[in-house]
C-alpha cells in the first residue's frame, strides 16, 4: 500500500524527511481493527515528528497522519479517535495516562491507504459530515472541545479570547465557544485573517497584543511565548487561561503576582476521549458547524499540503484524500 512516511528527521528541512512510498499492508490482531483510509489531514505534530521534535530517532521511520476516517474491513463507515491510550492507567482518563500516544507516535498513522487501530478507538461516522470533514476533527475539534467544555468549564454567557484564531485548534475553539453561546474574541498577527475568524464565529477580531473591550472568562492558548503575557492581562480575576501548545516557544515569563493576586487558573490540556469526540459530534449536528478545509490533497500530492501549513499560509485545515469513499 502507499503512504507518507518520516523517513528521518531534520529540524531545518523537515519536508526532506518527507517520503511518499509502498510499505506493507498492516494485518488485524485481536482488539485491533484494520480501517481503508478514506481521508486524513494534517496537523502541526506531523511537522514536529519530520523536525525530531518529541519524537525520538528511534521511532524512525514511520507513517504520519494523526487523523482518519474510512472503512472498517466489515463496512462501518468510522472516525479514528487518535489518543491511543489505557483509561485504567489514567485513573478512567485516557489522556491522563503517562504512556499515552498519538497516532503516528508509538503506531503507523492515518496518511495510508490501511491503518491498524485498537477496536476502542473506533467512532461510528455521522452521515451529515463527508469524510474529509470527519478526518478534520479529532485531533484539533477534539482537543478544542476538552478544553473549552471539560477542561475550562465553559458556560453561555462567558467571555472568551482565543489567540491566534487561524490555527486548527484556534478556529474550532471559536467557532465551539459561539454555538455554546459565549461572547467570542479572537487574535491573529495578520489583518489579512480577521475575515476567516469572524466566518469562524469571533464577535470581534484584534491584532495580537491589541486590548480587548473587556477582560474575560477563559483564555484559549495554543501560541505560547508571544502571547501569554496578553492572555494573562486579558483575564478577569479569577479567570482561566487553557492551554494546549506553545507554538511559539514554551519558556514564557510565569507573572507570578499577577497569578497568584488575581487568582487565576492555568490549565493544561491535551487531546480528547472517545466520549468527549461523541460530545462534540452531538455538538456539530445540533449546531450546524462544519470544519473549515482550505484545501484537500491527494496523498500522492501531499507535500503540497505541508508546504501550505509550513508557509503558514492556510486557514483552517488541510484534508488529505486517500482513496475513494
Amino acid at each position: 500500500m502507499r503512504a507518507a512516511v518520516a523517513a528521518s528527521q531534520n529540524f531545518d528541512d523537515p519536508l526532506s524527511c518527507l517520503v511518499v512510498q509502498d510499505v506493507p499492508e498492516p494485518e488485524a490482531r485481536p482488539g485491533w481493527v484494520r480501517v481503508r483510509v478514506v481521508a486524513s489531514s494534517i496537523n502541526p505534530h506531523d511537522l514536529w515528528t519530520l523536525r525530531g521534535v518529541g519524537h525520538p530517532a528511534d521511532r524512525i521511520p514511520i507513517i504520519l497522519g494523526c487523523d482518519a476516517a474510512g472503512y472498517t474491513d466489515d463496512g462501518r463507515a468510522v472516525l479514528v479517535h487518535p489518543v491511543i491510550a489505557s483509561a485504567d492507567r489514567g485513573s478512567g482518563d485516557p489522556t491522563m495516562d503517562p504512556q499515552r500516544a498519538l497516532l503516528s507516535e508509538m503506531h503507523n498513522g492515518g496518511f495510508a491507504e490501511y491503518v491498524l487501530v485498537p477496536e476502542t478507538s473506533l467512532v461510528p461516522k455521522p452521515d451529515f459530515l463527508s469524510f474529509e470533514e470527519a478526518a478534520a476533527l479529532p485531533v484539533a475539534w477534539g482537543t478544542a472541545y476538552r478544553m473549552l467544555f471539560s477542561r475550562a468549564g465553559l458556560q453561555a454567557g462567558d467571555r472568551v479570547l482565543v489567540q491566534g484564531a487561524t490555527g486548527g485548534v484556534a478556529s474550532a475553539a471559536i467557532a465551539l465557544a459561539r454555538a455554546a453561546g459565549a461572547v467570542v474574541y479572537a487574535t491573529t498577527r495578520d489583518a489579512s485573517k480577521f475575515d476567516f475568524a469572524r466566518e469562524c464565529g469571533a464577535h470581534e477580531v484584534f491584532l495580537s497584543g491589541a486590548r480587548l473591550p473587556e477582560r474575560v472568562d477563559i483564555v484559549v492558548e495554543t501560541v505560547g511565548e508571544a502571547t501569554w503575557s496578553h492572555s494573562l492581562k486579558a483575564l478577569r480575576p479569577g479567570g482561566t487561561v487553557v492551554i494546549c501548545g506553545a507554538t511559539s516557544g514554551p519558556n514564557a515569563n510565569a507573572d507570578l503576582n499577577r497569578v497568584f493576586y488575581q487568582q487565576l487558573s492555568i490549565i493544561g490540556s491535551t487531546g480528547c476521549t472517545v466520549t468527549e469526540l461523541r460530545g462534540l459530534l452531538r455538538l456539530m449536528q445540533t449546531a450546524g458547524l462544519r470544519p473549515k478545509i482550505e484545501q484537500t490533497v491527494s496523498l500522492e500530492n501531499i507535500r503540497d499540503g505541508f508546504e501550505l501549513l509550513l508557509a503558514g499560509a492556510n486557514r483552517g485545515k488541510i484534508a488529505v484524500k486517500v482513496s475513494e469513499a
